[in-house]
């Protein structure tokens, strides 16, 4: 029979998955929604027994020293991002099932590091959630994202629940303004399907055609491996650079899930260089994220272990 502080830990560690699924979406990176998930338990057992117990929710005490964590960090990012080598594009997350026990063979990881995919970690919408302040992007992933009052919101990011409402409105029409809907799941996967075999074919016209004409192309090395150090505007210029990619370097291309949309691997003998993800409306692709810094590639290294046999 467990003892008390026994299913005291129990609660406290079943939060982790939620505080993961928070960092990544108020941050846009795995590593450090890790670390504010350690930096937060690290909090929580620096209390006395005395002092824990005297919280009512201990979820929600997690949620709100890991939110007023995020706060900070963000408020940090913009200096880092300035000093960042070239495009900084969020950390790319690979299907669950892939991850956790699908096609790499089975790994070691905590299914509770687990990011829950839905809309809210497509790459265009945290591209969008990276042009917020770091309050309404706090205000607005607490309450549309995570359902907080605002009464809630307001005792973590230090403002009013009426400022707190205001600024989740203002992140809500900036999404509004910058995001098409997006196509069906079924043809987005037809889409990056056509495109990956345009590619591989060096078939210009045909990687025109699924381009949209104002296409921007953004590459993210973070200084650390050869890559555009400015977007790329414009199908053609797009279409020739993918070819130069190819004629250039002997790279296989997989289908894979990336934060929850269709999207592509690049690998050089087996190991994974580079994670693209779209965004397509009205069935032409409008941007295309290659993340290439290796230190944003973590979580794809199980899928190289075992390349999947077909």
């Amino acid at each position: 029979m467990s003892t008390p502080s026994e299913d005291g830990l129990s609660v406290i560690m079943s939060e982790r998955r939620q505080l993961i699924n928070l960092g990544y979406r108020l941050l846009g990176s795995l590593a450090d929604a890790e670390d504010v998930v350690q930096e937060t338990y690290a909090r929580w057992y620096a209390m006395s027994p005395q002092q824990q117990d005297a919280i009512d929710s201990p979820g929600a005490w997690l949620m709100k020293v890991a939110s007023r964590i995020c706060l900070d960090l963000l408020g940090s990012a913009r200096v880092r991002r300035e000093r960042y080598v070239g495009e900084w594009i969020p950390e790319p997350v690979p299907d669950g099932t892939d991850w956790i026990t699908g096609r790499s063979g089975g790994t070691t990881a905590d299914p509770a590091d687990r990011v829950t995919l839905d809309e809210s970690v497509n790459m265009a919408f945290l591209v969008v959630l990276e042009s917020m302040t770091p309050a309404e992007r706090v205000a607005f992933i607490l309450h549309d994202v995570f359902r907080y009052p605002f009464a809630e919101v307001a005792e973590i990011v230090g403002r009013t629940p009426a400022a707190c409402r205001q600024l989740a409105s203002s992140a809500r029409a900036r999404i509004r303004q910058t995001q098409a809907p997006a196509a069906p799941t079924a043809r987005q996967a037809t889409i990056v399907r056509d495109f990956k075999l345009a590619w591989e074919a060096k078939d210009i016209e045909a990687l025109l055609g699924l381009l949209d004409p104002d296409a921007t192309a953004i590459s993210d090395g973070g200084g650390l491996v050869n890559a555009q150090l400015h977007p790329i505007h414009g199908n053609t210029e797009i279409a020739h650079g993918l070819i130069t990619v190819t004629n250039a370097l002997e790279i296989t291309l997989l289908e894979r899930t990336v934060n929850g949309q269709p999207g592509l691997i690049a690998q050089q003998e087996g190991i994974t260089h580079t994670v693209i993800a779209f965004e397509i409306t009205n069935n032409k692709i409008k941007h295309l994220w290659a993340i290439r810094n290796p230190e944003k590639l973590r979580p794809w290294t199980p899928q190289t272990q075992h390349p999947p046999t077909h």
